[in-house]
């Protein structure tokens, strides 16, 4: 654990693998923590590249900020990461929530991107009804705690054969869900609810772009990996069969192996 202080936030993260390798970004969705990478972590830094993975401002150890936390608040936390590691830029990748903070980041701060990474996440600005949807959910993290939130949607951040199928994996991402701090994922929540338009901002990314997504994601499906490679014709897409939201911990093999694929030629 490296806890230091960026824009005001105590900011808690794993730095691992040679300081001269490829520094690989990586960032969490909600509700979750830097552990969700711990597999892309072990298989990235025995490929020797180096691994930064911070527990977002309200998630994990870091500290929280209660109220409203925006998308750009958390790229900007990053790069403000990059800086303490005296790193000028980075390979950044994200899962859901955490591809939107790095699409935020590209918008934000283009010179830190060295290549996009974007799992099982969406480009298109909240539409009106998810707004409401998520200012009445972080309300109700509030209210009652997480760990009824994590029990509905397991089955949807996992594929729910994995549920099942994947006792150990279930109960690692129910954990990290339920640990989280209401308050903070609320602020996220309420953030989230008013991000902008990614669009044009990935139409014109001229740096490498890997498109994941879990074969059957609910909340981003296929079909949705499919238009952001629209948008950015020279990415690589891949879809991983046997996997829903969270490919990198459901099926970490299959997720691996794109990832170092997509890694090789930048090094």
């Amino acid at each position: 654990m490296n806890p230091t202080t960026v824009r005001g936030a105590t900011l808690d993260y794993d730095d691992v693998g040679p300081d001269t390798g490829l520094p690989v970004l990586l960032i969490h969705g909600h509700p979750f923590n830097r552990t969700l990478w711990a597999p892309q972590t072990a298989a990235l830094t025995a490929a020797g590249h180096r691994v930064v993975a911070p527990d977002l401002r309200g998630y994990g150890r870091s500290s929280v900020t209660t109220g409203k936390v925006l998308l750009a608040d958390f790229a900007d936390d990053l790069a403000g990461l990059l800086d303490h590691l005296g790193i000028e830029d980075a390979v950044v990748g994200g899962v859901s929530m955490g591809g939107q903070i790095a699409m935020e980041l590209q918008l934000r701060h283009p010179d830190r991107v060295r290549a996009l990474v974007l799992s099982d996440t969406s480009a298109p600005a909240e539409t009106p009804e998810g707004k409401e949807f998520r200012n009445r959910l972080a309300d109700r993290l509030l209210a009652e705690g997480m760990d009824g939130y994590a029990h509905e949607v397991i089955d949807k951040m996992l594929a729910a054969y994995n549920v099942t199928g994947m006792p150990d994996v279930a109960n690692r991402v129910l954990e990290m869900m339920c640990a989280t701090d209401p308050r903070g994922a609320a602020a996220a929540l309420r953030g989230r609810a008013e991000r902008p338009d990614y669009r044009e901002v990935l139409a014109s990314v001229t740096a490498p772009v890997l498109i994941v997504v879990g074969a059957d994601d609910v909340y981003t499906p296929v079909a949705e990996a499919e238009s952001l490679h629209r948008m950015v014709p020279h990415a690589t897409l891949t879809v991983v069969e046997g996997a829903g939201h969270l490919p990198g911990a459901e099926r970490p093999d299959r997720f691996n192996a794109a990832l170092l694929e997509f890694l090789a030629p930048l090094v």
